[in-house]
């Protein structure tokens, strides 16, 4: 088993009873900064093995995690402060651990939306929490407007008895974006299912309190990259660009020279 284990962000006493206990029976546990861990370890007796876990070297430490634990070995990843992934190191090997189907869960918080969100493997550099969408069509339109193009993860509340209207309306509205419903966090039947939007599993439990992490919109040129090259253009046209800056501008989202993109317009006027 790895756990990623939330530390107090400043009063020691904050800490839970399970993620002193988790901290003390792992085989090891990596951190950033061992010194600054072995305060806290000092403070409640814990006497597990540092290991370093730091973000220029992730892959490299993934990789030998990975194979402690097919060996059997139970890890544990804390940072500095706070919780492992939110702008601390930790997404790699949460990956690795969904691509190698090996089990880890969250130990230690207090939000559902923040262990959702590090639970996903979704990425967790910059999120915005959504929350449960209004009922009425309308105000759920207006709600989803302010967030459909941000790039940034999505995270959602939903109940189970809305689960499959609330799953089709985001696939109609944001597209086939990676998704991972993400159930009981902390309890005996935590899971984490992920798929894309409008391809829920049917056989996916429908069942306790249930948290949607939604991948973010693509970045404006990765969108704007998927139209033809004559819209493409004509977009920045519309915008009031010359002809010029307007050939520029989609040579420079599309990766391409301008004089590729000229002889392209040029074709179609």
């Amino acid at each position: 088993m790895f756990s990623i284990v939330v530390t107090p962000i400043g009063n020691l006493g904050d800490i839970t009873y399970r993620a002193v206990e988790t901290l003390k029976n792992a085989d090891a546990v990596y951190c950033e900064d061992t010194r600054r861990t072995a305060v806290l370890f000092s403070r409640y007796g814990i006497k597990t093995p540092l290991r370093v876990y730091e973000k220029f070297g992730e892959a490299r430490t993934a990789e030998s995690i990975i194979r402690g634990l097919k060996a059997g070995e139970n890890y544990a990843l804390v940072s500095d402060a706070g919780t492992p992934l939110v702008s601390d190191p930790g997404g790699v090997i949460v990956r690795r651990l969904r691509e190698e189907g090996l089990e880890y869960t969250v130990v230690g918080s207090g939000c559902a939306a923040v262990s959702a969100l590090v639970l996903s493997g979704m990425d967790s550099s910059a999120f915005c929490f959504v929350g449960f969408l209004p009922e009425k069509n309308a105000d759920r339109k207006r709600t989803l407007d302010r967030f459909r193009d941000l790039t940034a993860t999505l995270v959602f509340y939903v109940a189970p008895h809305d689960l499959a209207e609330t799953e089709k309306y985001l696939a109609a509205e944001l597209g086939g974006r990676r998704a991972a419903l993400v159930r009981e966090i902390s309890k005996l039947h935590e899971e984490c299912v992920t798929f894309t939007l409008g391809e829920l599993p049917d056989d996916v439990t429908v069942k306790g309190e249930m948290v949607l992490v939604v991948e973010g919109a693509p970045e404006a040129s990765e969108r704007l990259s998927a139209l033809g090259v004559d819209e493409h253009y004509s977009h920045y046209l519309s915008l009031g660009m010359d002809e010029k800056s307007a050939i520029k501008a989609v040579a420079r989202d599309r990766g391409v020279s301008k004089s590729e993109i000229y002889a392209a317009v040029k074709r179609k006027a």
